[in-house]
């Protein structure tokens, strides 16, 4: 009897383990996709020369003025599956900071309203070292009017369609040699060729939940933000609902050095390092809710931090940053505590890097 007890004991214990194994390969399974690079937004990734070359869309005003844009994100997910684009179920919630547009001829959209000037040239002087930020001057090399807004409701949806040309034709935009006119088109556009209707943007490095991430920067609601990220200075974003936000975190004193592994900040991008690696809050397969529209959270070093040698870069979500917060490493720009600094910017994720 007790071989019996035994060997049912152990055959019990055979069985839970088997179990337990299948259990843990059914949550590998279906997080592999989690792990390792993975790209969002449908089109010819260069991450040597970190561009995305992506359909460029044709569509006017109401008056025939030409309208040249992109398309990043959807409201609708089989929308956004036939598009290639990303998912985001919060920019229906919005109820400001939308325009419209009607499906014309040929399905090509027509805009009630909403002027993108490109003509402004792109201008940032960085603040006197060692604090590059704030920079003494800035001008956005794009300005949007009051009706203008990237995000775009066609119907019952919500895309996120930023303009990259305005009041230009197809002849105009003859940029397939890379050679950008950047008075008639985005300044983050470096190729764009109306005759195979593509175009070509760069991107920005960030990070988010421990990851590297990329993202595409368009619009910003103040001069500052939108002249750092070469976007379209861009006044309705401000009246974009909080449903349709999340959290971008922005360093300013962060670690510098071109060769750091570590560097981060707007003083580190200002010196001309690079990327400030911003840490972002909201990735499609990483978080729930994912959204495009990001409200900024400006935070610095701590003079204690500093002298404890306790800078360094941070890669994970808000999390690691609240807990740096309460322990008083970080703080808001003006000593207070971190939180919403005013900017707005339009970033959609392109590509999970690891």
């Amino acid at each position: 009897m007790k071989f019996m007890l035994r060997k049912s004991s152990i055959l019990a214990v055979i069985l839970l383990l088997a179990i337990v194994v299948s259990q843990v390969a059914a949550v590998e399974d279906e997080n592999a996709g989690l792990v390792g690079f993975h790209q969002y937004i449908a089109g010819e990734l260069d991450l040597e020369n970190d561009t995305i070359t992506l359909p460029l869309y044709e569509g006017s005003m109401t008056d025939g003025t030409p309208v040249w844009y992109i398309l990043l994100d959807v409201s609708d997910e089989m929308a956004a599956a036939d598009l290639g684009v990303n998912f985001s179920p919060d920019l229906a919630l919005t109820e400001g900071g939308v325009r419209t547009a009607t499906a014309g001829d040929g399905g090509k959209w027509v805009f009630e309203a909403g002027v993108v000037d490109f003509a402004p040239e792109h201008a940032v002087t960085p603040g006197e070292a060692p604090n590059f930020f704030p920079p003494a001057v800035v001008q956005p090399g794009s300005v949007a009017d009051a009706d203008y807004s990237p995000l775009v409701k066609v119907g019952d949806i919500v895309f996120n369609a930023p303009v990259i040309a305005y009041g230009v034709d197809a002849m105009g935009l003859n940029f397939c040699d890379g050679m950008v006119d950047k008075a008639v088109a985005h300044d983050k556009v470096v190729r764009l060729c109306p005759d195979e209707q593509t175009v070509t943007i760069a991107l920005t490095h960030g990070f988010a939940f421990g990851r590297e991430v990329v993202y595409i920067s368009t619009d910003a609601n103040v001069d500052v933000a939108a002249a750092l990220e070469g976007s379209t200075l861009t006044p309705s974003l401000s009246n974009v609902s909080a449903e349709a936000l999340t959290d971008i975190f922005v360093a300013v004193n962060g670690p510098m050095g071109v060769d750091n592994p570590y560097r981060q900040g707007l003083n580190s991008a200002l010196s001309g390092e690079g990327s400030p690696f911003n840490v972002v809050g909201s990735v499609p397969d990483l978080s729930t809710g994912y959204t495009p529209i990001w409200a900024a959270n400006i935070y610095v070093w701590s003079q204690a931090a500093i002298d404890a040698g306790y800078v360094t870069q941070i890669s994970d979500s808000a999390r690691q940053l609240f807990s740096l917060a309460e322990g008083g490493w970080i703080t808001s720009p003006t000593g207070g505590e971190i939180g919403d600094s005013g900017p707005i910017i339009n970033c959609p994720v392109v590509a999970r890097l690891q």
